[in-house]
Protein backbone atom coordinates (compact mmCIF):
# COMPACT_ATOMS: atom_id res chain seq x y z
CA UNK A 1 0.00 0.00 0.00
CA UNK A 2 2.86 2.33 0.90
CA UNK A 3 4.51 1.72 -2.47
CA UNK A 4 1.24 2.48 -4.26
CA UNK A 5 0.91 5.78 -2.39
CA UNK A 6 4.52 6.72 -3.17
CA UNK A 7 3.99 5.92 -6.86
CA UNK A 8 0.78 7.96 -6.93
CA UNK A 9 2.54 10.89 -5.25
CA UNK A 10 5.39 10.75 -7.79
CA UNK A 11 2.97 10.72 -10.72
CA UNK A 12 1.01 13.60 -9.22
CA UNK A 13 4.20 15.62 -8.70
CA UNK A 14 5.24 15.11 -12.32
CA UNK A 15 1.79 16.16 -13.53
CA UNK A 16 1.84 19.27 -11.36
CA UNK A 17 5.33 20.22 -12.60
CA UNK A 18 4.30 19.73 -16.23
CA UNK A 19 1.17 21.85 -15.74
CA UNK A 20 3.15 24.56 -13.97
CA UNK A 21 5.65 24.65 -16.81
CA UNK A 22 2.92 25.14 -19.41
CA UNK A 23 1.26 27.89 -17.35
CA UNK A 24 4.54 29.66 -16.60
CA UNK A 25 5.24 32.49 -19.09
CA UNK A 26 7.75 31.29 -21.67
CA UNK A 27 9.86 34.38 -21.02
CA UNK A 28 10.58 32.91 -17.56
CA UNK A 29 11.47 29.37 -18.66
CA UNK A 30 14.85 28.04 -17.58
CA UNK A 31 17.16 26.40 -20.10
CA UNK A 32 16.06 22.96 -18.83
CA UNK A 33 12.38 23.84 -19.24
CA UNK A 34 12.90 25.17 -22.76
CA UNK A 35 15.01 22.13 -23.69
CA UNK A 36 12.28 19.79 -22.44
CA UNK A 37 9.70 21.49 -24.66
CA UNK A 38 12.03 21.07 -27.64
CA UNK A 39 13.21 17.52 -27.02
CA UNK A 40 10.80 15.65 -24.74
CA UNK A 41 7.25 16.97 -24.81
CA UNK A 42 3.96 16.82 -26.66
CA UNK A 43 5.49 18.93 -29.45
CA UNK A 44 9.11 17.81 -29.55
CA UNK A 45 10.68 14.38 -29.31
CA UNK A 46 14.08 12.79 -29.73
CA UNK A 47 15.03 9.53 -31.41
CA UNK A 48 18.52 8.53 -30.26
CA UNK A 49 20.56 5.81 -31.92
CA UNK A 50 23.75 4.34 -30.49
CA UNK A 51 26.62 3.32 -32.75
CA UNK A 52 27.02 -0.47 -33.08
CA UNK A 53 30.02 -2.11 -31.43
CA UNK A 54 32.82 -2.58 -33.96
CA UNK A 55 33.93 -6.16 -34.46
CA UNK A 56 37.66 -6.76 -33.80
CA UNK A 57 39.75 -7.55 -36.88
CA UNK A 58 42.97 -9.55 -37.21
CA UNK A 59 45.44 -10.60 -39.87
CA UNK A 60 48.04 -13.30 -40.03
CA UNK A 61 50.75 -10.64 -39.76
CA UNK A 62 49.72 -9.75 -36.20
CA UNK A 63 51.30 -11.95 -33.55
CA UNK A 64 49.19 -13.46 -30.82
CA UNK A 65 50.93 -11.32 -28.18
CA UNK A 66 50.37 -8.08 -30.11
CA UNK A 67 46.77 -9.01 -30.87
CA UNK A 68 46.14 -9.77 -27.21
CA UNK A 69 47.64 -6.45 -26.14
CA UNK A 70 45.54 -4.54 -28.66
CA UNK A 71 42.42 -6.39 -27.56
CA UNK A 72 43.07 -5.44 -23.93
CA UNK A 73 43.55 -1.82 -25.00
CA UNK A 74 40.36 -1.93 -27.09
CA UNK A 75 38.28 -3.27 -24.20
CA UNK A 76 39.79 -0.77 -21.78
CA UNK A 77 39.17 2.17 -24.11
CA UNK A 78 35.62 1.04 -24.86
CA UNK A 79 34.51 0.55 -21.29
CA UNK A 80 36.35 3.06 -19.11
CA UNK A 81 37.74 6.56 -18.95
CA UNK A 82 40.33 8.03 -16.60
CA UNK A 83 37.70 8.86 -14.02
CA UNK A 84 36.66 5.22 -13.86
CA UNK A 85 33.21 5.91 -15.32
CA UNK A 86 31.73 3.82 -18.09
CA UNK A 87 32.34 5.38 -21.50
CA UNK A 88 29.25 5.62 -23.67
CA UNK A 89 29.30 4.71 -27.34
CA UNK A 90 28.88 7.45 -29.97
CA UNK A 91 25.26 8.55 -30.38
CA UNK A 92 23.21 10.39 -32.96
CA UNK A 93 20.06 12.28 -31.97
CA UNK A 94 17.19 13.12 -34.32
CA UNK A 95 15.06 15.98 -32.94
CA UNK A 96 11.52 16.10 -34.33
CA UNK A 97 9.46 19.20 -33.48
CA UNK A 98 6.16 20.81 -34.43
CA UNK A 99 7.44 24.25 -35.39
CA UNK A 100 3.89 25.39 -36.09
CA UNK A 101 3.16 24.88 -32.36
CA UNK A 102 3.66 28.08 -30.38
CA UNK A 103 5.52 26.47 -27.42
CA UNK A 104 8.23 25.13 -29.74
CA UNK A 105 8.84 28.58 -31.21
CA UNK A 106 8.78 30.07 -27.70
CA UNK A 107 11.33 27.53 -26.44
CA UNK A 108 13.56 28.17 -29.47
CA UNK A 109 13.59 31.92 -28.86
CA UNK A 110 14.01 31.48 -25.10
CA UNK A 111 17.08 29.27 -25.63
CA UNK A 112 18.61 31.93 -27.87
CA UNK A 113 17.94 34.55 -25.19
CA UNK A 114 19.47 32.40 -22.44
CA UNK A 115 22.54 31.82 -24.58
CA UNK A 116 23.28 35.53 -24.43
CA UNK A 117 21.83 36.99 -27.62
CA UNK A 118 21.61 40.78 -27.63
CA UNK A 119 18.23 42.27 -26.61
CA UNK A 120 17.57 43.69 -30.10
CA UNK A 121 17.84 40.26 -31.71
CA UNK A 122 15.61 38.69 -29.05
CA UNK A 123 13.01 41.44 -29.55
CA UNK A 124 12.98 40.72 -33.30
CA UNK A 125 12.58 36.98 -32.70
CA UNK A 126 9.68 37.40 -30.28
CA UNK A 127 7.40 38.25 -33.18
CA UNK A 128 8.21 34.77 -34.51
CA UNK A 129 6.64 33.24 -31.39
CA UNK A 130 3.23 34.72 -32.23
CA UNK A 131 3.45 33.97 -35.96
CA UNK A 132 0.35 32.42 -37.55
CA UNK A 133 1.16 29.36 -39.67
CA UNK A 134 -2.28 29.55 -41.27
CA UNK A 135 -3.23 26.47 -43.26
CA UNK A 136 -0.02 24.53 -42.62
CA UNK A 137 1.52 22.14 -40.13
CA UNK A 138 5.31 22.41 -40.09
CA UNK A 139 7.49 19.70 -38.58
CA UNK A 140 11.23 20.26 -38.29
CA UNK A 141 14.15 17.87 -38.02
CA UNK A 142 17.56 18.64 -36.57
CA UNK A 143 20.41 16.24 -35.91
CA UNK A 144 23.20 16.29 -33.34
CA UNK A 145 25.35 13.84 -31.42
CA UNK A 146 28.82 12.44 -30.86
CA UNK A 147 28.86 9.94 -33.72
CA UNK A 148 30.60 12.16 -36.26
CA UNK A 149 30.67 9.59 -39.06
CA UNK A 150 26.94 8.81 -38.94
CA UNK A 151 26.12 12.46 -38.24
CA UNK A 152 27.84 13.49 -41.47
CA UNK A 153 26.07 10.80 -43.47
CA UNK A 154 22.67 11.75 -42.03
CA UNK A 155 23.20 15.43 -42.80
CA UNK A 156 24.12 14.59 -46.40
CA UNK A 157 20.85 12.71 -46.81
CA UNK A 158 18.83 15.50 -45.21
CA UNK A 159 20.40 18.38 -47.14
CA UNK A 160 20.32 16.49 -50.43
CA UNK A 161 16.81 15.05 -50.14
CA UNK A 162 14.54 15.30 -53.15
CA UNK A 163 11.05 16.63 -52.43
CA UNK A 164 9.41 14.37 -54.99
CA UNK A 165 10.97 11.30 -53.38
CA UNK A 166 9.63 12.38 -49.98
CA UNK A 167 6.01 12.71 -51.09
CA UNK A 168 5.16 9.23 -49.78
CA UNK A 169 8.15 8.75 -47.48
CA UNK A 170 7.27 11.54 -45.04
CA UNK A 171 3.83 11.70 -43.47
CA UNK A 172 1.73 12.27 -40.36
CA UNK A 173 -0.57 9.47 -39.25
CA UNK A 174 -3.45 9.62 -36.79
CA UNK A 175 -4.38 6.84 -34.39
CA UNK A 176 -7.21 5.81 -36.73
CA UNK A 177 -4.68 5.11 -39.48
CA UNK A 178 -5.44 8.16 -41.63
CA UNK A 179 -2.27 9.53 -43.22
CA UNK A 180 -1.39 13.06 -44.21
CA UNK A 181 1.35 13.24 -46.82
CA UNK A 182 4.00 15.88 -47.37
CA UNK A 183 3.27 18.87 -49.59
CA UNK A 184 6.58 20.73 -49.34
CA UNK A 185 10.12 20.09 -48.12
CA UNK A 186 12.74 22.70 -47.25
CA UNK A 187 16.32 21.65 -46.63
CA UNK A 188 18.17 23.13 -43.62
CA UNK A 189 19.41 26.72 -43.85
CA UNK A 190 21.35 28.86 -41.40
CA UNK A 191 18.43 29.54 -39.07
CA UNK A 192 18.99 26.80 -36.49
CA UNK A 193 15.56 25.28 -37.10
CA UNK A 194 16.66 22.36 -39.28
CA UNK A 195 14.86 20.73 -42.20
CA UNK A 196 11.18 21.64 -42.58
CA UNK A 197 8.38 19.27 -43.59
CA UNK A 198 5.17 21.05 -44.54
CA UNK A 199 1.72 19.43 -44.39
CA UNK A 200 -1.81 20.81 -44.93
CA UNK A 201 -3.57 21.64 -41.67
CA UNK A 202 -7.01 20.66 -42.94
CA UNK A 203 -8.37 17.80 -45.04
CA UNK A 204 -11.78 18.12 -46.72
CA UNK A 205 -12.41 21.28 -44.74
CA UNK A 206 -11.71 19.69 -41.34
CA UNK A 207 -8.58 19.95 -39.15
CA UNK A 208 -6.40 16.87 -39.55
CA UNK A 209 -5.69 16.89 -35.80
CA UNK A 210 -8.31 17.57 -33.13
CA UNK A 211 -8.88 16.69 -29.47
CA UNK A 212 -10.19 13.25 -30.43
CA UNK A 213 -7.23 12.24 -32.61
CA UNK A 214 -5.54 10.38 -29.76
CA UNK A 215 -2.02 10.12 -31.16
CA UNK A 216 -0.15 11.45 -34.16
CA UNK A 217 2.92 9.81 -35.63
CA UNK A 218 5.60 11.47 -37.71
CA UNK A 219 7.11 8.90 -40.05
CA UNK A 220 10.09 9.49 -42.31
CA UNK A 221 12.30 7.25 -44.44
CA UNK A 222 15.07 9.21 -46.08
CA UNK A 223 17.94 7.37 -47.78
CA UNK A 224 19.79 4.63 -45.92
CA UNK A 225 20.38 6.46 -42.64
CA UNK A 226 17.31 8.44 -41.61
CA UNK A 227 14.35 6.28 -40.57
CA UNK A 228 12.13 7.93 -38.00
CA UNK A 229 8.90 7.02 -36.25
CA UNK A 230 7.90 9.34 -33.40
CA UNK A 231 4.55 9.35 -31.58
CA UNK A 232 2.95 12.48 -30.14
CA UNK A 233 0.00 12.35 -27.73
CA UNK A 234 -2.62 14.93 -28.64
CA UNK A 235 -3.68 15.26 -24.99
CA UNK A 236 -0.19 16.64 -24.27
CA UNK A 237 -0.38 19.27 -27.03
CA UNK A 238 -2.55 21.74 -25.07
CA UNK A 239 -0.97 25.13 -24.43
CA UNK A 240 -2.58 28.28 -23.05
CA UNK A 241 -5.99 26.66 -23.25
CA UNK A 242 -5.82 25.56 -26.89
CA UNK A 243 -4.54 22.68 -29.01
CA UNK A 244 -1.17 23.64 -30.46
CA UNK A 245 0.41 21.78 -33.37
Amino acid sequence: MKRVLLLYSAILLIAVQATAQKEKPWTEWTDKEAAKILNDSGWGQTQSEVAPVAEPTSTSAITQTTAGRREDQRISAANTVESGETKTRPTINYRVRFLSAKPVRAAFVRMIELQGANPEKVAELRSFVDRNFGDYIVVTLTVDGTDRKRLGAAMEEITGADEAALQKAAYLERKDGTKLFLTNYRAPVQDGLGAKFVFPRSVDGKPFIDAGSGEVRFVLEMGKMVKLNRRFKVAEMMYEGKLEY
